[in-house]
């Protein structure tokens, strides 16, 4: 599972700071400023080089208030596989140029387009699909997933080349369909094989909701899953989020099931499935005295998703494992709930901020509690 990281918006010097703040506000991002250059910031480093490459190794997307050569230089010996890589997005003090560098098709063309309306800028995004067709294949909207990116670079290759397109199911891109295409653009809830020469989209409006007991076996969970995706003709590209009582927080056979699917996790306590109960098939009066609701899949997935939500596939279950299936109008794009909690043990360093390493920093600004002696963390 890939979870969303929030940018870090880097400042090196008070030229940039005011620019800085406004893309961070922008973006609900915090700003990470250059020790003894910059006034205001949510954490400072004394080394930029040493920083960025830092945040980059984290997979943390980087916008640099700075020149984009600095940035460059910063991450040039780390970079390794592009389909991994967080975006790297330079601005220039005055905003007036925002450049996404690294991982255009990753979310850097959307965030150099999302700042450039922010500050009055222009995004000069230079990959070869947005600016020849003015769409990436391997960037879907939020809410739809490529089932097959492998294969993006040779349909994208082909439509540059003048390949015309047959597109089945919703139009996700501007493209015009002609059923004598050379390439294939499906966008469908269904398993679908892709290929060189077909990509296949999944919207994502479907939650799954699990339960299990203690310790639950995970590859039965995860082939009851499975099965009841197949059984309902769900691919499991078109699952948005898996869900559950926030008592199973730790549970392997679940935190199992995300990973594979790679899709948020997301808690909710019995009070809020509890809410749910005029919406089950079949309340269960054990389960309620167990943990203090009547469902727990089947609650947990429509507590994920909206209101006009419905149960399309009830609670199927194992001797120790239960899942459901929600399904809503609308891709599902926020998610309802909250995500596991993180527990970093850090050193702080000596004494200065200096020479705090620029893990620990980050982690600090990252951090919504703190816990530690009170003179260290005041």
């Amino acid at each position: 599972m890939k979870p969303t990281v929030n940018p870090v918006v880097i400042c090196l010097s008070g030229a940039g700071e005011a620019m800085a703040h406004k893309v961070a506000k922008s973006l609900n991002a915090q700003v990470h400023g250059r020790e003894c250059r910059v006034d205001v910031a949510d954490a400072y480093f004394p080394n930029a080089r040493d920083y960025v490459r830092t945040l980059f190794a984290s997979g943390t997307p980087i916008v640099g208030v700075c020149a984009a050569g600095i940035l460059i230089r910063a991450v040039a010996p780390i970079l390794a596989d592009k389909r991994n890589e967080p975006p790297v997005i330079a601005v220039s003090d005055d905003g007036a140029v925002v450049v996404p560098l690294l991982g255009g098709h990753r979310g850097a063309n959307r965030l150099a387009k999302q700042i450039s309306e922010a500050v009055g800028g222009v995004a000069a995004v230079t990959t070869a699909g947005d600016v020849a067709l003015g769409f990436a294949l391997d960037e879907p909207p939020a809410g739809y997933r490529l089932a097959n990116p492998q294969d993006a670079k040779p349909v994208m290759a082909a439509m540059l080349n003048g390949a015309t397109a047959h597109v089945t199911g919703e139009p996700l891109f501007e493209i015009a369909s002609d059923e004598n295409g050379k390439v294939e653009i499906c966008v469908t809830e269904s398993p679908v094989e892709g290929g060189d020469n077909k990509l296949v989209y999944h919207p994502q409006r479907y939650a799954l909701g699990l339960g299990c007991a203690r310790n639950a076996d995970p590859q039965d969970m995860w082939e009851l899953v499975e099965k009841t995706l197949a059984d309902a003709g769900i691919a499991q590209g078109a699952i948005a989020s898996v869900s559950s009582i926030d008592l199973k927080a730790d549970e392997p056979a679940i935190i199992n099931v995300a990973k594979r699917l790679d899709v948020p996790f997301r808690l909710f306590d019995a009070a809020a499935l509890e809410a749910k109960t005029p919406r089950l098939e079949n309340p269960s009066d054990v389960v309620f005295a167990k943990v203090g609701c009547h469902g727990v899949s089947d609650g947990a997935a429509l507590a994920a998703t909206n209101q006009d939500a419905i149960l399309v596939v009830g609670k199927q279950k194992t001797a120790t494992c239960t899942c459901a299936i929600t399904r809503q109008s609308e891709p599902i794009v926020e998610h309802n709930g909250r995500a596991r909690g993180k527990l970093s043990i850090i050193g702080i360093g000596p004494g200065q901020h200096s020479w705090r390493p620029p893990e620990a920093s980050q982690l600090i600004a990252q951090a919504e509690e703190l816990v530690g002696y009170g003179l260290y963390i005041d």
